[in-house]
């Protein structure tokens, strides 16, 4: 199962009121389960470098099903995910990106946020999780 349009849809919008609430400009992006773009936004003024970020936050998300700052944890020198950030054209590991799951807790697409601070873009992500 994917992730709808509609349900991305709303989570833009519920992504945008969090941005908006914050004082911040984000660029957010959702993918399908099989990582592909569904739904996209940039706020007006968002940094044009974030783009790219949010996209890659999104797509390391449902690459690996878990939040993208988990990933970080791991991938630190010594960590059991050392330079996993090079592989599948290049991986996000910071904050910012969470898996998207149904009410079953299978993952059907994932988020992607960049624009601010990644306590900012986990805020966003997270909130954006309960529009749908």
């Amino acid at each position: 199962m994917n992730i709808t349009l509609e349900q991305a849809e709303k989570m833009l919008v519920a992504a945008r009121e969090k941005s908006t609430e914050l004082g911040v400009k984000m660029n957010i992006a959702i993918v399908d389960a099989g990582a592909n773009l569904v739904a996209f936004a940039k706020m007006d003024d968002a940094w044009l470098g974030s783009i790219d970020i949010a996209q890659k936050k999104a797509k390391t998300a449902r690459y690996f099903d878990m939040p993208t700052g988990a990933i970080g944890e791991l991938s630190q020198p010594g960590g059991a995910l050392f330079n996993i950030e090079h592989s599948n054209g290049g991986l996000i590991t910071f904050p910012g990106g969470l898996p998207i799951k149904d009410n079953d807790g299978t993952v059907i697409g994932a988020i992607g946020v960049s624009g601010s601070t990644v306590e900012n873009d986990h805020a966003v992500a997270e909130f954006a999780l309960t529009a749908i």
